[in-house]
């Protein structure tokens, strides 16, 4: 039996640009793409903080260090320049590999800058 655990994530992007006319995709710095261990053409979910919405699309590369986050295609209509987006990947792992699997988890400033990364999130207390 496979699990589906969070692979990597990009916590609160900052949209940079909406492109209703370019290929649905979601372009990312490559950098960015790189630290939080995604790749080109995967699958990922994309949740707007700033509106509630959530969907999926799928990774291109955005110059590198060029902070981009554009949301291409049908998702530029989900965004606005400017919000604030969690972009997720997950993977399926083994029972052993989940076992000791540790996420890709990259906190980003407003200007996509890194705040910091980790690959644990701390426990929530009530």
């Amino acid at each position: 039996m496979l699990t589906t655990l969070l692979k990597g994530k990009l916590h609160m992007a900052a949209v940079t640009q909406a492109e209703l006319w370019y290929d649905g995709s979601c372009a990312i710095d490559q950098n960015l793409v790189e630290l939080a261990g995604l790749r080109e053409f995967e699958q990922i979910d994309i949740y707007n903080v700033s509106n509630g919405e959530r969907f999926t699309t799928y990774v291109i590369l955005a110059e590198r260090g060029s902070g981009t986050i554009s949301m291409n295609g049908a998702a530029a209509r989900r965004v606005q320049k400017g919000d604030r987006v969690i972009i997720a990947a997950y993977g399926q792992f083994t029972e052993a590999e989940a076992a000791s699997y540790k996420p890709k988890l990259v906190y980003l400033n407003e200007d996509n800058s890194v705040e910091r990364s980790a690959n644990t999130i701390a426990v929530q207390v009530a």
